[in-house]
């Protein structure tokens, strides 16, 4: 089993989608808490760190093989706690990164809080070292569009956030940094790779739960 730790449950339906699209045979368990971000948000990461532990050992108790931490702002938090977990922790944005370093050294990263820009900024710094590539990271804050995500406006959302990437210039690629905007990929029309990281990272997860 493989368990999904989310802050938010509008999550939920875009991993059972892939699942039942991709990973048939894989079962999913869902762990939400809204509050892990919007604490993140107030105080910090660091500040989540024990109920961030205390949620991962909840999933191993319940039988998790792996989990899949969705939320890019608690990633670190969530794979720094994986010794103690006992089982794979894994952020959902990491190989989306390294595809992301893979296509060039200057890398445009889309968000919609101020919090996910810095881990998933340093995110691809560090895939960038592990594969000995230059990385050029810059940052932008969608503004509004996390407004009518928390509002339930998923389209809207999307809408600004590919109007935002369409916007970018002089990129090698563009990140999504949030599983919320993944829906903004398939609306850009910029000719940059526009990249998100539901697809990839729970592909990935689904490797960690696999028999060795």
């Amino acid at each position: 089993m493989l368990a999904l730790l989310h802050t938010s449950p509008l999550h939920i339906p875009v991993f059972d989608a892939l699942r039942q699209e991709h990973h048939q045979d894989l079962e999913l368990r869902h762990f939400v808490d809204e509050e892990l971000l919007s604490r993140a948000r107030r105080e910090g990461t660091e500040a989540v760190a024990d109920d961030v532990r205390k949620a991962l050992h909840q999933a191993v108790a319940d039988g998790a093989r792996a989990v899949l931490c969705t939320c890019s702002t608690i990633g670190a938090v969530a794979e720094e706690a994986a010794a103690e977990a006992g089982v794979p922790v894994l952020r959902v944005d990491r190989p989306m990164a390294a595809a992301a370093v893979a296509e060039g050294a200057c890398v445009v990263v889309l968000a919609t809080v101020e919090s996910t820009l810095g881990p998933t900024a340093s995110l691809i710094e560090d895939e960038a070292r592990r594969a000995g590539r230059p990385a050029d990271v810059r940052t932008r804050l969608v503004e509004g569009a996390w407004e009518r995500f928390d509002a339930g406006d998923v389209d809207g959302c999307a809408r600004l956030v590919a109007a935002a990437a369409d916007d970018v210039v002089d990129a090698d690629a563009i990140v999504l940094a949030q599983v919320s905007i993944a829906p903004a990929q398939r609306l850009a029309t910029t000719p940059v790779p526009v990249l998100s990281s539901p697809g990839t990272g729970l592909a990935a997860a689904a490797r960690a739960v696999q028999p060795r």
